[in-house]
Parts: C-alpha cells; sequence; structure tokens
C-alpha cells in the first residue's frame, strides 16, 4: 500500500463507473487492454521514490496526481502520439 495520499480524480455517481466503463469497453480503450496485459502497481515504488519528494516544508497546496495514472498517461501519449491537450 502507498504511504502517500493523493488527488482524488472526480466524484462519481452511482450508475455512472458502470455506464463509462461499458462505454469505454466499446470503444476498444487501450488503457482496459494494458491493464490486461501489464500489472502497472509493480511500477509503484520505483515511481514513488523517484517522482515524488518526501521532505515537503508544509502539506499545504494540492495533493500529487497518482504517480501510476501519470505514468499510464505517458504511455499513452507515446504508443498513440498524442500531445498534452489530446491526452
Amino acid at each position: 500500500m502507498s504511504r502517500f495520499q493523493y488527488k482524488q480524480s472526480c466524484r462519481v455517481g452511482l450508475f455512472d463507473k458502470n455506464e463509462t466503463s461499458d462505454k469505454h469497453s466499446k470503444l476498444c480503450n487501450p488503457l482496459e487492454k494494458l491493464h490486461n496485459v501489464i500489472d502497472f502497481d509493480m511500477f509503484r515504488q520505483e515511481l514513488e521514490a523517484n517522482m515524488l519528494r518526501e521532505n515537503r516544508k508544509s502539506a499545504a497546496g494540492c495533493k500529487p496526481y497518482d504517480v501510476v495514472m501519470k505514468f499510464k498517461i505517458l504511455l499513452l501519449k507515446r504508443f498513440y502520439n498524442l500531445s498534452d491537450e489530446q491526452a
């Protein structure tokens, strides 16, 4: 389990998660394909060690985004030649 607290992605309604996952599955979601092949949590320890600072002066400011989620975004950008805005 991670020792860092990450920013929550969004507020999800009661049926939102099921409806969006079904819709993304029909559209051949590339993250779903990658998730079935790669266990991304095996990268978590290395990513947290290299991307997050433990010696922060205070807890002020926004919490960081999940490092594994950022890693997945970078992979998608690389594989599909996406710009920052498209990602």
